[in-house]
């Protein structure tokens, strides 16, 4: 079974967790994810079956969308609802004070990772460290925010929103840093990825209609189409030997070859072989789908 799955994770368990329960259901072995959710979080988690499983490093990343939602006047040392409570303040914003402070946020901006998360510090993961008791000095570094919409009050002093960005981004130091511009600190509480590598939430399944569904392999998405950002590159038979054999094609000989990078590569009957990349004045083999 090969091809890719989009997984709703359901928030309360990790991502290795939800990934285990696609293998029950598939009894794939060869199975993989990429963009990794925490356990509080839910959503759009890509799952790589079979031969998909090394094409994985290969999905456009560049872009996520979340929705998540946020309450006023606390603060705590995971950033959200989950974690001990560090600060609590009085509210004196309202809901147009939320709305307006959002606008700060767009654009190319500066973020201090959390100290729970996965990034690491001197090769240890920062969440060890704080598991640890430990707190390291964070560097801030540049992100990506395209947009972010009010999308209404959930609860007393909790509103959701909306945020379309780019990769490295984390939400709940987002929604602390708005809490910090407001004066009352915030806290998130609740989160889910609508978009990531590709997937859309609309296509995703849950556990449950996994293993409801009597012929998962149905609701696979071919690799190739799980790659369409990159352009299409159908080339000769003789053409398709060397491929296979790893041997680099003179870009001379081919066809709507455009700027350095990856491109999906067709034989001449249309079956996908595997994704190539410009480099100069040849197309190196960057991964082969299938060398039968």
């Amino acid at each position: 079974m090969t091809g890719f799955l989009c997984l709703n994770k359901k928030s309360g368990i990790t991502s290795f967790r939800a990934v285990a329960a696609v293998r029950r259901v598939t009894g794939e072995k060869k199975i993989g994810h990429t963009g990794t959710l925490d356990p509080m979080a839910q959503g759009v988690l890509p799952v790589a079956l079979g031969r998909a499983s090394k094409f994985i490093e290969l999905l456009p990343d560049s872009d996520k969308a979340y929705t998540a939602a946020l309450r006023l006047g606390l603060r705590t040392d995971t950033l959200d609802i989950t974690g001990t409570v560090t600060e609590e303040h009085e509210i004196a914003c309202t809901e147009n004070d939320v709305r307006a402070v959002l606008s700060q946020f767009t654009g190319d901006i500066l973020q201090v990772p959390p100290m729970y998360s996965a990034k690491s510090v001197d090769g240890v993961r920062l969440y060890k460290l704080a598991r640890a008791g430990e707190e390291v000095e964070r560097r801030a570094v540049p992100i990506r925010i395209d947009s972010i919409d009010f999308l209404g009050c959930v609860g007393e002093h909790e509103y959701e929103i909306a945020v379309r960005c780019g990769k490295g981004t984390y939400i709940r130091s987002l929604i602390d840093d708005i809490g910090r511009s407001l004066g009352c600190g915030a806290v998130m509480t609740k989160l889910t990825r609508t978009f990531s590598n590709g997937f859309d939430l609309r296509d995703a399944h849950t556990e449950e209609e996994l293993a409801a569904c009597g012929d998962v392999a149905s609701l696979l998405i071919p690799v190739d189409r799980a790659l369409e950002a990159y352009p299409a590159l159908r080339i000769s038979e003789k053409q398709t030997r060397l491929f296979k054999n790893g041997v680099s094609l003179a870009l001379d000989r081919l066809d709507g070859v455009g700027e350095d990078r990856l491109y999906r590569i067709y034989s001449p009957e249309g079956g996908f072989l595997g994704v190539g990349e410009r480099a100069g004045d040849v197309m190196k083999m960057r991964k082969m789908y299938d060398i039968g």
